[in-house]
């Protein structure tokens, strides 16, 4: 069995890959700025970071922050992996991050482009938005009495739990490049994702449909971040609010 280490290992999707890969036998390290002993800032860097990756055969990145310094912790890490010699690095991504032009998804995209020009062996997995990510957003825009959409935009979540199946079995595997996008089984609209989200937890909100502005939004419009032709994904946006809200309530 191989020694994985996993960035973002506490995360919504670092914990669940975690989970799977010491079920399977791997030895596995947890790297994130609290988790103890490889309690590490990937943005600053410095001598614990080449102690969590010494010994290591694959890398599974899945820190980031929309809050900024993706590039700048990749950067970092890569500079450490190529000293360790580790054989593999897995990099999960957003579908459309080439295709839409906000400023989360230049970072993504400027962070595939540092996987793929780092010398190492190297995988990237790009996913849709989480179902935990829209019930986020909609617990936000539902504490209004009117919750305000993006006019004429659609959604295509997936479950956390299938990415990290996924990604666990990349990172046992050879390096494999850029691989087949992951979209989870339907795409909605937003309305029909607000709609279903108040069913859900017994809310009654009036919805306004609201125009934006700009390339991002025109991006998010299109369709940039969507992938029908990938819609591989099992979970439903409605079995997620079910296993987590219970059943759908009527006020």
């Amino acid at each position: 069995m191989t020694t994985i280490l996993v960035t973002g290992g506490t995360g919504v999707l670092g914990r669940p890959v975690t989970e799977r890969l010491r079920a399977a036998g791997h030895e596995v390290r947890v790297l994130s700025r609290h988790a103890q002993p490889y309690a590490v800032d990937l943005v600053a860097g410095g001598s614990g970071l080449d102690t969590a990756v010494a010994g290591v055969d694959t890398i599974v990145h899945c820190m980031t922050s929309p809050r900024g310094g993706d590039e700048k912790a990749t950067a970092n890490l890569i500079a450490a992996a190529r000293r360790a010699g580790v054989r593999h690095l897995v990099y999960i991504s957003i579908v459309g991050v080439d295709r839409v032009p906000f400023p989360y998804y230049r970072s993504k995209l400027a962070v595939e482009r540092l996987v793929e020009e780092s010398g190492l062996g190297w995988t990237t997995l790009r996913a849709t938005q989480f179902h935990d990510l829209l019930v986020m957003l909609f617990q936000v825009l539902a504490k209004p009495p009117v919750m305000l959409l993006p006019a004429g935009v659609s959604d295509q979540p997936v479950a956390v739990a299938e990415v990290a199946d996924r990604l666990a079995e990349l990172a046992v595997g050879a390096p494999a490049g850029r691989v087949d996008d992951m979209g989870g089984p339907e795409i909605l609209t937003f309305p029909e994702l607000a709609h279903a989200y108040l069913a859900a937890t017994g809310r009654r909100r009036r919805l306004l449909n609201v125009p934006l502005f700009g390339k991002a939004y025109r991006g998010f419009r299109a369709g940039g971040h969507l992938t029908p032709e990938r819609a591989v994904g099992k979970g439903t946006f409605a079995e997620h609010l079910v296993e987590r809200f219970g059943s759908p309530k009527m006020r």
